[in-house]
């Protein structure tokens, strides 16, 4: 354990005895955005459809971003707006007009890197809080200070930063901390590459990163075309640029006590099991620190829960200091013990649920219902019909069935089952 004296966190979530961290949970599309609200998330992080770095996720139109922010005001949570891409002088008009367009919609904050893009936002709404993304590579107090004079009111700090000199810019910023605890890691500096555009044309630094650093690499020599060498002994090749996926649950202690003010969970790309397992779990365990932080442990089932949604590994990345090889991950396969197989969409007085299913169920199988709370229960399925009633014994992606539980549930709890396989990358 280290030691920690620092000054007591200044935190935004003030119920309870202790203050936590808000929780920051990613929103890739309304659905994704529904979900990380009912599995606890204070507060989300969602784009446009473009401007942001997850130009491949579905993200939002212009109306639907207004319409994601007033639900998640309506539930008492915060909405982000991501604006965190680098801008080229050909971008900026289309840029002013998306800030034009957006600004009556009343996000919480922008988030943002480029200093254009800050000065910009400036003109068009002078009065809107902004936060500054990982991607302006904020690695020290001296550098935390410089943005909160120019009126940025809290900082993703870099994920190079180990937990001393996060503890630091808390004693001498007089600026929130934001600080990435969980999902994928970027190889390159505070996730700014230009390795996608230069083998795809595709700027990562735009939100169009093609993902290069996860393909298989061999060595070839030059008078040997057509040889490939694998820098390891591995069959499949090597995986020098593959990182593992940050997790930092058994750490919440440190964090809270080194004064970070928002723990975000990376993943607007992921799918909504990720979402909600990942949301449910951090939600748990801060609120348990909350109550009683001086019996607080990591428990062992909410790492078990971690490991049944896709990832690489997990690591602490530089949060105790420079990594090792526990950095990398040689496997180019994600790991993860079960499958998401379908969400409740609604609930009937009798207890029917209506499944919607994302993949192949059949009878006999047996399921695992989860939900906020860690909330989890598992059936065999028997008795499915589909929607008219006609009994099933096989359910296909994208069908609604309807399901006789002996238990509660409620809307937005995910059905899932054991698998025996991981799945590639």
């Amino acid at each position: 354990m280290i030691q920690d004296q620092s000054p007591p966190p200044v935190s935004l979530r003030e119920s309870g005895p202790q203050r936590v961290p808000e929780l920051l949970a990613p929103a890739g599309n309304r659905e994704k955005l529904a979900l990380a609200i009912a599995y606890g998330a204070d507060a989300v992080y969602l784009g446009g459809s473009s401007f942001g770095l997850r130009n491949q996720a579905d993200n939002f139109t212009d109306d639907e971003l207004a319409g994601g922010v007033a639900y998640a005001h309506d539930r008492g949570v915060k909405a982000y707006l991501t604006v965190n891409w680098y801008a080229g002088g050909a971008d900026l008009p289309g840029l002013e007009s998306f800030l034009q367009r957006i600004a009556p919609i009343p996000f919480d904050a922008y988030i943002v890197a480029d200093p254009g893009v800050i000065d910009l936002v400036r003109e068009i709404s002078p009065e809107r809080t902004i936060h500054l993304s990982t991607q302006a590579n904020s690695t020290n107090w001296r550098s935390a200070s410089f943005w909160s004079r120019q009126g940025i009111s809290r900082i993703n700090l870099a994920r190079e930063m180990p937990l001393e000199e996060i503890r630091e810019v808390r004693r001498r910023a007089p600026v929130e901390i934001e600080l990435f605890v969980h999902g994928a890691l970027c190889i390159s500096y505070s996730g700014r590459c230009l390795l996608s555009s230069a083998m795809t044309g595709r700027n990562a630094n735009k939100g169009e990163c093609a993902h290069p650093c996860r393909w298989n690499y061999s060595l070839v020599e030059e008078s040997r075309p057509g040889e490939y060498f694998p820098v390891l002994q591995d069959d499949h090749g090597t995986f020098i640029f593959n990182s593992r996926d940050l997790c930092l649950l058994p750490y919440l202690p440190e964090l809270v006590t080194a004064g970070v003010d928002s723990l975000k969970i990376e993943g607007r790309m992921k799918g909504v099991n990720y979402v909600a397992s990942v949301v449910r779990v951090y939600r748990e365990a801060l609120d348990r620190y909350r109550d009683d932080p001086g019996r607080y442990s990591c428990r062992p089932e909410w790492l078990e829960e971690l490991a049944k949604i896709s990832h690489r590994g997990y690591t602490t990345g530089f949060i105790f200091g420079a990594p090792r090889d526990v950095a990398v991950e040689y496997d180019s396969r994600y790991i993860r013990s079960h499958d998401f197989v379908g969400l409740v969409e609604e609930v009937a007085e009798d207890g029917v649920a209506t499944i919607g299913v994302r993949n192949r169920i059949r009878e006999g199988e047996l399921l695992e219902i989860i939900g906020p709370r860690m909330a989890a229960h598992h059936h065999p399925l028997e008795g499915m019909t589909d929607e008219a009633g006609s009994p099933m014994s096989v359910a296909h992606p994208n069908s609604r069935v309807l399901l006789p539980l002996p238990f509660p549930v409620a809307r937005y709890d995910l059905v899932r089952r054991e698998c025996k396989n991981v799945s590639p990358a």
